[in-house]
């Protein structure tokens, strides 16, 4: 069966999926009631339309949430075969910084990520290794913040103030000459619970990392599908454990499977490669870049959104994803909830845009 929809899930069949669960475990519940009562020797008519009426229900709402959606015209690809088609890979790697749980302390979550096609990944090996090679007389080093940027363990370099000064000016160099484009989503904790206020919502998981993971694909395909050259994406998560791992795979899945509110279930298919993959932070990997830039997000987030300014913040400005008037999932940053700290947010948009200069 085929539904017609708008773009993305505004009818609602996240909605759909969601309430067809509800009226199943309603129908079953009825029929045990059902159930006890001929048991008890006491007749219940009245219960036959209820249950007939609620297996009819559920199968409508079955019908719905397995319907397709429409894509949005920016999402049009030339077939269903992706990797039947000449396309070159775009690298994602993404890291997070800080707690997913929602009783952990910190005050936000963030998951960074950061876009790069194979060739460029290449080279920032070579060349952070060559950078490593300089300052530490071995490559087998991963660059950690805040770990860098306070000089602890092997970067306080003997304590030397100028040679710590040289590796965070030679890091900043090495970010600011390197081609990528950054992603982020920060999930502010407090602003989160009051969101949601406790209640399930059809277009928001319950899970922190699984809406951070969301609101990225989101941009990430955005970004992928008006590039122009048509380049499938290959998303990395740094490996955590094989549990979140697996959790993180399921989540990545679903977006493939099913969609978002905005973005429809056949793009996440066309522009990203059907399974994810998984590595640790280690050497000269591109996960290093996700890493520090996931951490200044933070900071940043943690800070205010605008309030407080992470000592590398101005390197990974400029490598933002922008595009059009940058609003609408055309930014590749987004801290969420923000209605409350909108004006910061706007300012924040403004100002690595240009608008307005």
């Amino acid at each position: 069966m085929t539904i017609q929809r708008g773009s993305g899930d505004p009818v609602g069949r996240r909605i759909a999926r969601r309430r067809n669960r509800v009226l199943a475990e309603a129908s079953r519940a009825g029929q045990a009631f059902e159930a006890l009562l001929r048991r008890a020797g006491l007749d219940a008519p009245e219960l036959a339309p209820l249950l007939a009426r609620l297996a009819d229900e559920e199968a409508r709402e079955l019908m719905r949430g397995a319907g397709r959606l429409e894509s949005r015209k920016r999402f049009k690809h030339r077939s269903g075969q992706p990797l039947q088609e000449p396309r070159a890979a775009d690298l994602l790697f993404l890291d997070e910084s800080g707690t997913a749980h929602p009783q952990a302390p910190e005050p936000c979550f963030v998951l960074g990520g950061i876009a790069m096609a194979e060739e460029e990944a290449d080279a920032y090996r070579a060349r952070a290794d060559a950078l490593k090679t300089e300052f530490f007389g071995r490559t087998d080093i991963t660059f950690h913040e805040p770990h860098v940027r306070n000089h602890h363990e092997r970067f306080s370099l003997g304590g030397s103030a100028d040679r710590q000064r040289a590796l965070c000016e030679a890091i900043d160099e090495l970010v600011a000459t390197t081609p990528f484009r950054l992603f982020g989503v920060a999930i502010r904790k407090h602003a989160f619970s009051a969101f949601v206020g406790g209640e399930e919502d059809p277009y928001i998981p319950p899970d922190l990392y699984a809406v951070a993971i969301q609101l990225l694909l989101e941009r990430y395909v955005d970004y992928l599908a008006t590039r122009g050259d048509n380049p499938l994406g290959r998303v990395t998560f740094e490996s955590v454990g094989p549990r979140e791992d697996a959790e993180h795979q399921r989540e990545y899945a679903d977006l493939l499977l099913h969609g978002t509110q905005w973005v429809p279930d056949s793009a996440f298919r066309n522009w990203l490669i059907t399974g994810c993959d998984f590595t640790r932070k280690q050497g000269s990997d591109p996960m290093e870049l996700a890493d520090m830039a996931s951490r200044d997000l933070f900071e940043w987030t943690r800070g205010g959104c605008g309030e407080f300014t992470p000592r590398r913040w101005h390197v990974w400005q400029p490598k933002i994803h922008v595009r059009a008037d940058a609003t609408m999932g055309k930014f590749g940053i987004k801290v969420f909830p923000d209605s409350d700290i909108r004006d910061r947010i706007e300012a924040h948009r403004r100002q690595v845009t240009g608008e307005g200069n």
